[in-house]
């Protein structure tokens, strides 16, 4: 029992450590939908152009995402594979781990279960915050992940995002500083403010934003990809306990009604 007790903490261990490391910065909440397939197909087209450089998801079959997201087996080989890996391989990269670590430091983690362990919001914060700072090795740095070892692939949608500068009122715990002459609070300059420079990207922040939000879609399904099928399963089993308990409460009645 203390063995499997052992094990349990040190399997969780790695998800708390995730957890707070990256305490301070506060997430934006996404709502994801893995019923929707239109969302999960954009999200592994963005998943195969932009993440699968050097992120794998080597639990997941091309072929089971095929038929989970409705593309037919021949699109998703014309279209979402460029390793020459036949329909039924696992989404393996062909960049060998002893490579990445030159380049990167380290090998770049594999993304099936990456939104189990990080959550839906820490994945949607973390790709839209990314920032230009010079200081860092590939140039950007991360609001979610500060001094992240790793470029900004999703730039050229998104555009070259800055830290700037913005006035904004000074509102602490209902605490004002009002302005003598106008009644208004006093405003002061927040220089933690990420902005995008106009034109410097492929989308506007509302397109950026959704195709980011069906990326964490599509990495929502593959780190469960039998959830919606468990849903329906759980439903039919808590259906059929609840028309048993029926049947059993009447035999049970019959058997004690002569029970004084």
């Amino acid at each position: 029992m203390k063995k499997h007790f052992a094990a349990l903490i040190f399997a969780v261990l790695p998800a708390f450590a995730f957890a707070s490391s990256d305490l301070g910065y506060p997430l934006d909440h996404v709502e994801v939908d893995v019923a929707d397939q239109a969302a999960m197909q954009d999200g592994a087209k963005t998943f195969a152009n932009y993440c699968m450089g050097c992120h794998g998801a080597k639990f997941q079959r091309y072929e089971r995402v095929a038929t989970d997201l409705g593309i037919p087996n021949q699109l998703m080989l014309d279209n979402l594979v460029f390793t020459g890996a036949k329909v039924g391989d696992l989404m393996k990269i062909g960049m060998q781990p002893q490579d990445a670590k030159v380049w990167f430091g380290a090998a770049p983690p594999d993304l099936t279960l990456v939104a189990r362990v990080r959550g839906n919001d820490w994945l949607y914060t973390y790709l839209r915050t990314f920032y230009e700072d010079p200081t860092r090795p590939w140039g950007v740095n991360n609001k979610a992940f500060p001094n992240v070892g790793m470029p900004n692939v999703l730039a050229e949608l998104q555009g070259r995002q800055v830290i700037g500068c913005k006035q904004v009122q000074v509102v602490e715990h209902g605490d004002k500083q009002y302005d003598t002459l106008t009644g208004t609070p006093i405003t002061h300059e927040d220089c933690h403010q990420l902005t995008v420079l106009p034109k410097t990207g492929a989308l506007t922040t509302e397109q950026f934003d959704e195709k980011i939000k069906n990326l964490v879609t599509f990495l929502a399904y593959s780190a469960n990809p039998v959830k919606l099928q468990s849903e329906r399963i759980g439903t039919y089993v808590l259906l059929f306990l609840a028309f048993f308990f029926v049947f059993a409460y009447l035999l049970k009645r019959e058997y004690w009604k002569d029970v004084h």
